[in-house]
């Protein structure tokens, strides 16, 4: 089965609960195991060489990176740099009022800007079913 890594940042997961549960019921539909780091793993501060360990490994398993970057952070932007030097497809996920990355636009192989749960649901269907 492949995989699905949803990379969002620890300090925004609960605020974009509904998100990640649309990603993951698309995600699933479509015979992909959605994984969320942030959700599997608990890493103390000292703990930093560990965490960027396990996140380069996880990714480098994937066969998709999904970056819900509706607010801005640099750890997702990392995960995205190095899923693209790999040549894992990234998919650039984000509310429409959000504001834009070029650089991790720059590095996705799609832009999804959706309006709402139900958008970003039939958008990402979309882009799986031609994929």
């Amino acid at each position: 089965m492949e995989k699905a890594y949803i990379s969002i940042s620890f300090k925004n997961r609960k605020k974009l609960d509904a998100e990640i549960s649309a990603l993951k019921e698309v995600l699933q539909k479509h015979n992909i195991r959605p994984q969320v780091f942030v959700d599997e793993y608990v890493f103390s501060p000292e703990q930093e060489k560990e965490m960027m360990e396990q996140a380069t490994k996880d990714i480098s398993e994937s066969s998709l990176l999904i970056a819900e970057l509706t607010e801005k952070a640099i750890g997702v932007g990392i995960e995205v740099g190095y899923a693209a030097a790999l040549k894992i497809p990234v998919l650039y996920v984000k509310h429409k009022n959000a504001e834009y990355s070029k650089t991790i636009g720059g590095l996705s192989a799609k832009v999804i800007s959706y309006e709402n749960t139900e958008d970003l649901k039939k958008q990402l269907d979309q882009y799986l079913n031609l994929n």
